[in-house]
């Protein structure tokens, strides 16, 4: 008799996500879209990312990894038609539910996400490191949106030195915001910078700066950081991000780092999609945090 095909056992990422109660990792879907600065479809993300997963194998060929890591999918929060003012505890507390795990996966949903999340982890505890082209420090005078989640957590009373902002793109921001986040001593690194020096390069630097004045990091991945030409599915990409596969790189330096104890990914828009690019990027970002995870 013979062998069965080896297509018939391809193991996917996604046979490693389902109902796990005792998993070291967390899945939480955030699919929060209401007061998006660029009218979009984010709210789309959580379900796309999950259906991908399954395209994906746990063995990861250029370093011998095989995952086997398992993954708690602990649903979406239900955020349809949700303001992030109202996103704010529904958020909060689905993130610390999960608290007693190495590490949450947030899955948004635009940036507004990011504020609970923190809050999730202790305001008083906690730094934020932040990839992204903006530094989201948009006045919340008048309301909040995935414009201003960085300047929010100030107004909560976080201390802008335990925040790091790395990947800010040039012509994206402006003089006022780049003031506001120098007088509250936040720490900015370019995407110049990420590009010339490496981004996981930076990203480690500045998750040692954390680590040294918190108890626990939480990072969001405004995936809109990527450089627009490898990543069309945000409206706020822009030409001249770093490369996706710096990227990759600095994600799976974040997963093993032992302070992270959540992570987001935010501002994947799939109806800005071309093929399947986006969705099997971010699918891809999920490999890669569950490798740095596996090596902690």
């Amino acid at each position: 008799m013979s062998e069965p095909s080896e297509a018939l056992g391809w193991r996917s990422v996604g046979d490693l996500v389902g109902h796990h109660p005792d998993a070291s990792v967390a899945l939480i879907g955030a699919p929060l879209n209401e007061r998006s600065l660029t009218p979009g479809r984010c709210d789309l993300g959580p379900k796309v990312l999950r259906g991908v997963l399954p395209r994906l194998s746990t063995y990861d060929v250029e370093t011998g990894l095989e995952l086997e890591i398992k993954v708690h999918d602990a649903g979406d929060v239900a955020l349809k038609a949700v303001s992030p003012f109202e996103a704010f505890e529904p958020v909060r507390d689905a993130v610390a539910a999960q608290a007693h795990r190495d590490l949450t996966i947030l899955v948004g949903g635009n940036n507004a996400i990011t504020r609970p999340g923190v809050h999730a982890l202790g305001l008083e505890r906690v730094g934020v490191l932040t990839l992204d082209a903006h530094f989201d420090l948009r006045d919340t005078d008048q309301g909040l949106t995935n414009g201003n989640p960085i300047q929010a957590l100030l107004d909560d009373g976080m201390d802008g030195r335990r925040i790091s902002q790395v990947g800010l793109a040039p012509f994206a921001n402006t003089r006022r915001a780049h003031e506001k986040a120098e007088a509250a001593g936040i720490s900015v690194r370019t995407a110049r910078e990420c590009r010339q020096r490496g981004l996981a390069n930076v990203v480690v630097e500045e998750l040692e700066r954390l680590s040294s004045l918190c108890e626990v990091i939480y990072v969001d991945f405004d995936i809109d950081v990527i450089d627009r030409s490898q990543w069309p599915a945000s409206p706020g990409a822009r030409p001249g991000g770093v490369s996706v596969h710096d990227f990759f790189d600095a994600a799976r330096a974040i997963g093993a780092h032992a302070k992270v104890r959540a992570v987001d990914l935010t501002e994947y828009d799939p109806s800005l999609e071309v093929g399947d690019l986006g969705s099997l990027t971010a699918g891809r970002w999920f490999c890669e945090i569950l490798a740095g995870v596996a090596a902690r």
